[in-house]
Order: structure tokens, then C-alpha cells, then sequence
């Protein structure tokens, strides 16, 4: 009988240190198991969110002095559906070619279609217009475009765009010693022969505000960008 005590004893003590060791072993398995699940999810949510932030890059022939990628973004949106996914090919820049607005206007001529006109002032801001090209210069003031014209500015921190609000007509004139876009009132975007000065002003024709940060300012530069898919179809020409 007290062998049979001993041996039911013995068992019993056995029980339970193997019951103390599967509880002290398998919170630290189960522990590092979460550990490993939480760092896998975590390096996944890193990368996607690495992903996600990466902007695709800018589709440019050449450095430009006013396209980032938060205005690039801008006016692809903005644009006609023809132009997203072209290449905006360099074709004539201030820096390069020399300022005259009868260049910018030579330039235009080459292909037909809608151009993005872009200049800014010496305070940062960056602003333009789309017209239609080629630029055809008139010996008096003799207004052009369609409804498809707007301004845009990014003086008030984020791009924003002004549309025609239907009051007139008034989208452009082309002369060899002025490029003026809007009008009633004032003209939204004035720029001079030499491209050298601008001003702009509230226009009835896109209810725009000033687009720069003061009414008349000295240009920055200007640039010409040709976009299309094909050189020998849908080419679109534009203005920067």
C-alpha cells in the first residue's frame, strides 16, 4: 500500500511540472509567433505605404523652370483626355532660344492644336493659360480661342483654375508686340513683346483673381513644350 501511495504521488508530481512547463513555454511560443505576424504585417503596410507616396515621374524632355510634380499632376488633369500620357518635348525656352514673343510665336506655328501658355512672376508664383495654336497675330486688337480657353494660377498655394463663365468672348488676342488672354475689366494674363513684363487683373471672362502676386510684375522666363503620341498624328503643342 505504500508503495502504491508513492507511485500515485510520483504521478501525480509529474502531471503537474509538465502542466507548469507547457504554461511557461507556450506563451513565449505563441509570443514570438505574434512578434513574427506583426512584423511581417508591418513591413508589408511599410512598403505599400512607400509605394503609394511614390509619384510617377514627370513625363519631360528637358528640366522645365515651373513644372513640379503637384502642377504636373495639375494640368494633365486639366488638359483634354489626348494629352495625358504624352511627352512634353522642349521646343523653345527663353533660356535657350532668347526672349521675343515673334519667336514664341514662330515656334506655335510649327504644329497645330490646343497649347498651355505658363510664365511666373519673380516672387514664385506660376501661372498661364491655354490657348489654341498656332498663334496667329492680327494687325488690331481682334479677340480668338474657344470655350476650351482657361487661366490658372498657383499664387494662392494650391493650383487653381478659372474657366470661361460665359459673359464673353473675350479669350485672346495675338498681336507681334502683345499676347493678352480675357478681358472686361482687365485682362487675366498680359504679356509684353520682349517677355519681359506682364501684368494681370480681375477679367470677366474667367471671374479670375489677379493671378500673380502683384497686378504688374517682371516674367520669370518662359518655356515651349510640344506633347503628342504621335509626330505625325493627334500633336498637341504646348505653350509653357
Amino acid at each position: 500500500t505504500n508503495e502504491k501511495l508513492v507511485r500515485v504521488h510520483e504521478v501525480k508530481k509529474k502531471i503537474s511540472e509538465d502542466s507548469d512547463n507547457k504554461q511557461t513555454i507556450s506563451p513565449r511560443g505563441e509570443d514570438k509567433d505574434r512578434t513574427s505576424e506583426r512584423s511581417d504585417s508591418d513591413e508589408f503596410q511599410d512598403t505599400r505605404e512607400q509605394r503609394s507616396s511614390i509619384k510617377p515621374p514627370l513625363n519631360l524632355s528637358d528640366e522645365s523652370v515651373f513644372i513640379t510634380c503637384d502642377l504636373y499632376e495639375f494640368l494633365v488633369s486639366s488638359l483634354p483626355n489626348i494629352v495625358k500620357g504624352c511627352q512634353w518635348m522642349l521646343l523653345y525656352s527663353t533660356l535657350k532660344h532668347g526672349i521675343s514673343l515673334r519667336t514664341l510665336i514662330r515656334k506655335s506655328a510649327e504644329l497645330p492644336g490646343p497649347c498651355l501658355l505658363i510664365t511666373g512672376d519673380r516672387k514664385g508664383a506660376v501661372f498661364g493659360a491655354m490657348l489654341e495654336c498656332p498663334l496667329k497675330p492680327t494687325p488690331k486688337r481682334k479677340y480668338q480661342g474657344t470655350n476650351q480657353t482657361f487661366v490658372f494660377t498657383t499664387v494662392y498655394g494650391e493650383p487653381r483654375l478659372f474657366r470661361p463663365t460665359g459673359a464673353n468672348r473675350y479669350y485672346y488676342i495675338c498681336l507681334n508686340d502683345l499676347l493678352a488672354v480675357g478681358g472686361g475689366g482687365n485682362f487675366a494674363l498680359c504679356l509684353d513683346g520682349e517677355l519681359l513684363t506682364g501684368s494681370s487683373g480681375p477679367s470677366e471672362t474667367f471671374g479670375n483673381l489677379c493671378l500673380a502676386h502683384n497686378q504688374d510684375f517682371d516674367l520669370n522666363n518662359v518655356e515651349v513644350n510640344l506633347c503628342s503620341f504621335d509626330p505625325f498624328f493627334n500633336n498637341i503643342l504646348l505653350v509653357i
